[in-house]
């Protein structure tokens, strides 16, 4: 489900749950576990990768449309943990975008440092909203870092998924690259950095991205009631329950 590759100071943390790498509960918490315990496992750096052609399809609907509200509640800790433990992580992070990253898989890549996408007709986009989902203020916070706060409402509030070679025109992304070179060229970058003064560099990080850092200062200020309300909403339910119809009906 989570394969962790070490590159010598680089933990690859790479995402295998096929056929898209949906992220159910158990993928979360693996991911979230992988990210908060890289540097005591010796990490000075951090890259997140998928399957060639598929990074992450997002949450797996149908595995948390059969949750409780409890074992609900517990995932969404552990997703906005997953977040906060990228945002506060003390060594950076790339996010090499093997392939589509709608919802989910591009919150995971707009936490990170840093992000390399394979070129393509690949798509990008936090498209909760076409799926009945709010989309939180870390969240938000998060894309108007890369993309500006105007170009973020648009995207957001439509729910839009944008084609590779916008997402880097916007700034979503850093990168374009082949496809097969997407992994090699993050661990590329990284070690590049980790060649820097590790103090200062660690320092001058730490200050550059402590908007990040403090929209994680108080978990009790986390919307996380508010998001499995809007969850279990009867909007929220009759859309994602559409969905789901839609991804099971017999394809002509």
């Amino acid at each position: 489900m989570l394969e962790i590759i070490k590159h010598d100071q680089i933990h690859e943390l790479r995402l295998q749950r096929p056929p898209v790498n949906a992220l159910n509960p158990e993928l979360i918490r693996a991911l979230r576990i992988g990210v908060e315990q890289a540097p005591q496992n010796g990490a000075r750096g951090i890259v997140i990768s998928g399957n060639p052609g598929m990074f992450s399809a997002g949450l797996d609907v149908p595995a948390l449309l059969a949750l409780d509200r409890a074992q609900l509640t517990t995932t969404w800790q552990d997703f906005f943990g997953l977040t906060a433990a990228l945002a506060c992580s003390p060594i950076p992070s790339v996010a090499a975008i093997t392939g589509h990253s709608p919802a989910g898989g591009a919150v995971i890549s707009i936490f990170c440092d840093y992000r390399i996408m394979a070129k393509g007709a690949f798509k990008i986009g936090l498209n909760e909203v076409q799926v009945g989902l709010f989309v939180p203020e870390n969240i938000q916070l998060a894309l108007r870092r890369l993309v500006g706060a105007y170009r973020a409402e648009r995207l957001l509030v439509a729910g839009a998924m944008i084609d590779a070679a916008e997402a880097l025109r916007i700034g979503m992304v850093d990168e374009l690259i082949d496809i097969d070179t997407v992994v090699p060229h993050a661990l590329s970058w990284l070690r590049e950095l980790l060649k820097l003064p590790p103090k200062a560099q660690a320092a001058t990080r730490k200050i550059a991205r402590a908007d990040l850092i403090a929209a994680f200062s108080d978990p009790d200020k986390l919307p996380l009631g508010d998001f499995v309300d809007g969850w279990f909403a009867e909007e929220s339910q009759t859309v994602l329950k559409n969905l789901v119809a839609r991804l099971k009906a017999p394809k002509s």
